[in-house]
């Protein structure tokens, strides 16, 4: 019997990483010019890697932006609709290439992307052009 519950678990996780390889699969990233955009700013790399600790948990990741984030970016992390070109180079490189997600299953930079600005984990909640 236990086996049977550890089964359960076992496709959960499964289905979180199938879940991303579809939309990988399934889906291209359909090019877009904005993104509305979440991140987690931290002036040193062991703060963001924490960060990332508590998202691996299942916290969502606006709570995770909250307690963690060196910047004043407002609800949980939210920079709003962004579009190319008013991003530093190395955020938009790799904020464009995420796929959309949810704060509570985000999909997000892993490692932390460095900037002038400090270490970002990004992830985007929408795409359009």
């Amino acid at each position: 019997m236990p086996p049977k519950p550890a089964n359960k678990k076992a496709p959960a996780k499964g289905k979180k990483g199938n879940d991303d390889d579809d939309s990988k699969g399934g889906k291209a990233l359909k090019t877009a010019n904005s993104i509305k955009v979440r991140h987690i700013l931290c002036e040193k790399q062991s703060k963001a890697l924490e960060a990332i600790e508590k998202l691996q948990a299942g916290i969502a990741f606006n709570k995770v932006a909250e307690a963690f984030s060196d910047d004043k970016a407002k609800e949980g992390g939210s920079l709003g609709w962004m579009v190319r070109g008013s991003m530093v180079g190395a955020f938009q490189d790799a904020a464009f290439q995420l796929q959309p997600s949810s704060t509570a299953k985000p999909v997000y930079t892993d490692p932390p992307i460095k900037t002038q600005h400090g270490y970002h984990v990004i992830m985007v909640e929408d795409r359009k052009n």
